[in-house]
C-alpha cells in the first residue's frame, strides 16, 4: 500500500469530497492541514507543481491532484492503480 497523503484547510467542502471517496475506497491517509501555516502550504505547492488550492493528494510523494481529480482518475477506473490498490 503506498503512503496516501492529503493537504487540507478547515472548512474545505472539496476537502471533504475527497476524503470521502479515499474513505469509501477504504484507502489510510495522513490528513496535512495547511490552514495556519503558510510554509506548509509553500511545501505542498512546490509539490504539486505551483497548486495552491486543496486539497492537493500525494501518493508515495507523487502528486495525484486535486479533488476534481482524483474523482475524474476514479471514473475513468485509473485511481485504484495510482493508489496501491491494485
Amino acid at each position: 500500500m503506498k503512503k496516501i497523503e492529503i493537504y487540507t484547510t478547515n472548512y474545505c467542502p472539496f476537502c471533504v469530497k475527497a476524503k470521502s471517496l479515499l474513505n469509501k475506497k477504504k484507502i489510510k491517509f495522513s490528513e496535512i492541514d495547511v490552514s495556519n501555516d503558510e510554509a506548509l502550504r509553500e511545501k505542498m505547492s512546490s509539490m504539486a507543481n505551483g497548486a495552491r488550492s486543496v486539497p492537493q493528494i500525494f501518493a508515495d510523494n507523487v502528486h495525484i491532484g486535486d479533488c476534481d481529480k482524483i474523482h475524474k482518475l476514479d471514473q475513468e477506473k485509473k485511481l485504484d492503480k495510482l493508489l496501491g490498490l491494485e
